[in-house]
């Protein structure tokens, strides 16, 4: 079976922050989840491995044909579905021939792959994405962007399969077609994810932790269970370690009172003992330096303690998470913050679609790929007109989180980026609420374009949350994709802490579960129901 092998592999940031150094490991044959927080440097390991990033030092080899699906598809443009699958100059050299051109430049590019149609739409149909092969890309959804990309890496036939967050922006129907896919890969595959149910379809669980890869057999649940109980030894050693070192403290200082109260006694005894000064003197070096061989005893062991504690902390596991307290707000119950009649787009809602939002309303949006939930979104926002129909707002901004995360100035840093959303913000609180969102030191200057898909959306929701005015409407357009566990955890409670209105498109049934939500409302055939 096909493997990847990385040797002595270094690379690091543009700002000269180490990601690896020398790091060697072998992905084998089958199915491999690798998992680590946001900005540990996972995407990066999959663009060395697929070639797009050159590594300082070392090597990577992976056998056979190489597919690979990033996460930062392409979400706009006029390619077509069939330049997006790579089969466009063969379907046009088959026409040609069809048409009676037999010019041997047709037969070169078909070569055998005459049945690329035929192949390409049962592809298609496995990945449940029905769409005209002339289609562009920017009348697709993300979702259907996400299974369209893979199913471009599919038709490779590929050996070695790097997946970076193949979930995002999947509705359950098309996330089930990708895990029945998954579940058939002969090769060899490598699936950066934080969807939970992928990950127990897993063979194995690689681990990225502080620039080392460490296997775990077993899928995500058995590693989840195997990190809990190393976690609690660590903890366990931790306690032990520290009441050692008391323990060796409080002896070490018994010892030198000891010490002291015996050295004070023999100079009075020496003293009423009237022997000559010689003597006494010998007496009293011995006295000193058996309490010092003692005091040495005692702080070579307390030393000994400290690095047992040292070494029982560098072994527990540090989550980093955010700290999310969004902006404060208050919107009274009966105003409406946004109206919408008879809305038409983009081919989209043939009938109108009707939509108000009253209040501090917490909206869920639900729906399959392609119905028009980002479409709605950002009619509600005003960042697209609608062909027909009547919108009012209230006063007040409407703070918009795109699914597509293209909000950010790549060339700028997120400082840069934060400075321009949030100018009367004083520089020291900026630096102070970047922290909060793991920017810290050189890591908050860094170009947006450097950013891991995780890093991007924490980056991306600092500047749109906290923007000023702050906000009255949330509009989240799958705001839990590349966020790991701890961060997602963060985001539902600053939710349910906020005072003002949000509509929320998520597929993750789980996060929207726990957001408290007032309304669900689903689109699908053109129109809202609920």
């Amino acid at each position: 079976m096909s493997e990847i092998v990385l040797s002595g592999l270094s690379f690091s940031w543009p700002d000269d922050t180490p990601v690896f150094d020398h790091l060697s490991a072998t992905f084998p044959g089958g199915r491999t989840g690798l998992v680590a927080p946001n900005g540990s440097g996972k995407t990066t390991l999959l663009k060395l491995v697929a070639g797009v990033l050159e590594p300082a030092t070392g090597s990577v080899t992976a056998d056979g044909v190489l597919g690979y699906l990033p996460q930062d598809l392409p979400l706009s443009g006029e390619p077509s579905v069939a330049e997006i699958l790579g089969v466009a100059p063969i379907l046009a050299a088959i026409a040609a021939v069809e048409s009676g051109d037999a010019a041997e430049a047709h037969f070169t590019t078909i070569g055998t792959d005459w049945d690329v149609e035929d192949r390409t739409r049962a592809q298609l149909d496995r990945l449940g994405l029905d769409v005209a092969l002339d289609r562009t890309l920017g009348t697709l959804s993300g979702g259907q962007i996400v299974s369209l990309g893979l199913a471009a890496q599919l038709l490779k036939r590929p050996d070695v399969l790097l997946l970076d967050e193949p979930t995002n922006n999947l509705d359950r129907e098309a996330r089930h077609k990708l895990y029945a896919v998954l579940d058939d890969w002969s090769g060899c595959l490598v699936v950066v994810s934080h969807d939970r149910a992928l990950l127990d379809r897993m063979d194995r669980i690689a681990e990225l932790d502080r620039g080392e890869i460490r296997f775990h057999g077993g899928n995500f649940t058995a590693y989840e269970a195997a990190v809990q109980a190393a976690r609690d030894v660590a903890e366990k050693n931790i306690r032990n370690a520290e009441q050692e070192v008391k323990r060796e403290k409080r002896e070490l200082q018994q010892a030198r009172e000891r010490a002291a109260r015996r050295a004070s006694t023999a100079s009075r005894n020496l003293g009423n003992a009237g022997l000559p000064k010689i003597f006494a003197g010998t007496m009293k070096r011995n006295a000193q330096e058996s309490a010092g061989k003692a005091d040495g005893t005692h702080t070579a062991r307390v030393d000994a303690a400290k690095a047992k504690l040292d070494q029982a902390e560098r072994a527990r596991r540090g989550e980093q998470k955010i700290s999310l307290e969004l902006p404060q707000t208050v919107v009274p119950a009966g105003r409406t913050l946004f109206l919408g009649e008879g809305l038409r787009a983009r081919g989209l809602f043939p009938g109108g679609v009707d939509l108000a939002i009253r209040g501090p309303e917490r909206i869920a949006l639900t729906g399959p790929n392609g119905a028009g939930k980002s479409t709605l979104l950002r009619l509600v926002h005003g960042d697209l007109e609608p062909d027909s129909g009547a919108v009012s707002r209230a006063e007040g901004r409407i703070a918009f989180l795109s699914q597509r995360l293209d909000l950010l100035d790549d060339d700028r840093t997120v400082a840069e980026n934060l400075a321009a959303a949030a100018p009367a913000l004083p520089p020291s609180q900026r630096m102070n609420l970047l922290a909060r969102f793991l920017f810290r030191g050189a890591r908050a200057h860094l170009p947006v374009g450097v950013l891991s898909g995780g890093e991007r959306l924490r980056a991306t929701l600092a500047c749109v949350l906290f923007a000023e005015p702050a906000p009255q409407l949330l509009l989240l357009d799958e705001p839990t994709n590349n966020l790991d566990l701890v961060s997602t955890g963060q985001l539902e409670n600053a939710l349910t802490a906020y005072r003002g209105a949000f509509v929320v498109v998520s597929h993750d049934e789980r996060f929207l579960e726990r957001l408290g939500i007032d309304r669900r409302l689903r689109l699908e055939n053109g129109d809202v129901h609920g």
